[in-house]
């Protein structure tokens, strides 16, 4: 079965030094948390709200032992008004037995208004 592991951070500015560094703490939080295997990665989306330019967050997929072949994209986010501004959302398309519920999502910085009911203890 596949399953969605979703996780969003934002930045304090558009600087591809800092859009690497909070999208790779993010990847490898979510890699950590879910014991994840890029072997079982089908893929993963990256979207971008409009507000980030500097460069593409997916290039932080590379840093990762074993992603080399893992298909990744990046898109920008729907401008819809009063939305968070400044976020990096990342979902990876995941072969796994385990149950919905037990996938651990990851909201960091000022993302974490995104799911406040899903910002578990283990982060």
């Amino acid at each position: 079965m596949i399953r969605g592991i979703r996780g969003a951070t934002t930045v304090s500015r558009n600087s591809a030094e800092e859009i690497l560094t909070v999208t790779e703490e993010l990847v490898a939080k979510i890699i950590e948390l879910n014991k994840i295997d890029p072997d079982s990665v089908a893929s993963v989306f990256i979207s971008t709200t409009e507000d980030i330019t500097a460069v593409f967050p997916a290039r932080v997929l590379r840093n990762f032992p074993g992603w080399t072949y893992v298909p990744v994209m990046c898109m920008r986010e729907i401008p819809v008004p009063n939305s968070l501004t400044n976020c990096i959302r990342v979902m990876l398309h995941v072969n796994t037995d385990i149950a919905q519920q037990e996938i651990n999502h990851v909201y960091l910085n000022g993302a974490k208004v995104l799911r406040p009911d899903l910002d578990g203890s283990l982060i």
